[in-house]
């Protein structure tokens, strides 16, 4: 039993966190959101439309889709998505994006290859 009430305390503790961020990013408290990879973007794109006050419906109508694919991108965290859509999801925000790429060097390259080498075999 005690598991269990640690459990739900657990989800308790997340669901408040992220009533939290959305109040945040809502109120205009939150406006930045910071991203250690490239990954991440997709909920940073969500946050942004949050923050601007725009429903999925209002990104849709932004973006001259459905929806209904606006959901999917979401739901998927912009799987589906191609570049080229996400670069015009993030103009229709609004969104600034501060890029920095940190370059591998030869040693991380190389490591990188060998990495996906053993994978795949």
């Amino acid at each position: 039993r005690e598991i269990q009430l640690d459990a739900m305390r657990s989800q308790l503790a997340d669901l408040r966190a992220e009533t939290t961020e959305y109040d945040d990013l809502r109120s205009g408290r939150t406006r930045l959101v910071k991203i250690e990879s490239f990954d991440q973007l997709p909920r940073a794109i969500i946050a942004a439309r949050i923050a601007a006050g725009l429903t999925q419906a209002d990104l849709a109508e932004r973006l001259g889709a459905h929806e209904q694919q606006v959901q999917r991108y979401e739901a998927t965290n912009y799987a589906s998505a191609s570049m080229r859509r996400v670069s015009e999801v993030i103009e229709a925000l609004g969104m600034t994006v501060r890029e920095e790429i940190l370059l591998p060097g030869r040693d991380d390259a190389a490591s990188a290859s060998l990495s996906r080498d053993q994978d795949s075999a």
